[in-house]
């Protein structure tokens, strides 16, 4: 199954008196990269919320945003960090003693340092752990619906290019056709103007066209874009949700490539080389595509 890596879901979740919301934004990467912005209070869960998201995201750069309120002020407790505390106090007593300033310092002023106060909730961690990962799952699946409809759209595009490069490869392959009959001819027109009255060598004359067949067969190429061109659009069509494909699509556009290249330089024919040129452009257009596929 195609799926964009561009995307975003955004989900909420009131339990009780607590309050949780989750966004994600997702754009394209060349692997996973997953980034979270969370309270610190529920900065025990990061790890599970990476978890979460990875087992159903596999490519893209994901930035996720999470909120928590909690109102239920019976099942707060709050912490006084007593080490920390003094450490701050002794500090600065050290520098009003330095600088000769009074060192009135107030209790309330020390509980605005970092860490020096914790507000802890009682209730079980575990609840709020299931708490969150329903409102993220909520928040993945909406990303994945983005990403999902984001995803046909551009399949439905790769599908119509690919169509358009049959289209061209046939032409090219029925040009191909002709070209050893024409080259027959215009050998033995030149042969005979060279000669004169005196006899041609049929042998000689076979022997340069299988060389020259030879040299200039492009039916090898051209099959084997076509099975690639096959496979292309066997991935594009696949229904297996958990497979990433934009990999195996960059793949095979760069042997599709490959061969179109090779085309180019071994056919001997104008038509064919302009063809070549449209294929080449329907592959880069292609490739810039798929950077978006998971």
């Amino acid at each position: 199954m195609v799926k964009s890596m561009t995307g975003y879901g955004k989900s909420s979740g009131i339990f009780a008196l607590k309050e949780y919301q989750v966004e994600i934004k997702s754009v394209n990467h060349r692997y996973s990269d997953i980034s979270i912005k969370m309270p610190k209070v529920l900065s025990y869960l990061e790890e599970e919320v990476k978890r979460e998201i990875s087992s159903k995201i596999k490519r893209g750069k994901i930035d996720v945003f999470i909120t928590f309120y909690n109102g239920d002020s019976e099942n707060k407790e709050i912490k006084i960090n007593t080490g920390i505390a003094k450490i701050y106090i002794d500090e600065l007593k050290k520098l009003a003693e330095q600088e000769g300033i009074l060192s009135n310092i107030e209790v309330t002023e020390i509980s605005k340092f970092p860490d020096v106060l914790n507000i802890k909730n009682k209730e079980d961690d575990e609840t709020i752990k299931l708490e969150l990962l329903e409102v993220v799952n909520k928040a993945i699946n909406n990303l994945l619906e983005m990403r999902k409809q984001e995803g046909n759209k551009i399949a439905e595009d790769l599908l119509k290019r690919i169509n358009q490069i049959r289209e061209k490869t046939e032409k090219i392959s029925a040009l191909s056709t002709g070209l050893i009959e024409e080259y027959v001819v215009k050998l033995e027109g030149r042969i005979k103007e060279i000669l004169k009255n005196q006899e041609i060598d049929q042998a000689r004359l076979a022997q340069e066209v299988v060389i020259y067949a030879d040299k200039c067969s492009i039916e090898e190429e051209i099959t084997r874009l076509k099975s690639h061109m096959a496979q292309f659009e066997k991935l594009l069509e696949s229904e297996i949700e958990e497979e990433p494909i934009g990999k195996k699509l960059d793949f095979i556009i760069q042997e599709m490539n490959r061969e179109t290249n090779t085309i180019g330089s071994k056919a001997n024919s104008l038509e064919i080389t302009n063809e070549v040129i449209n294929i080449k452009t329907e592959i880069e257009n292609i490739r810039e595509q798929i950077q978006n596929i998971e």
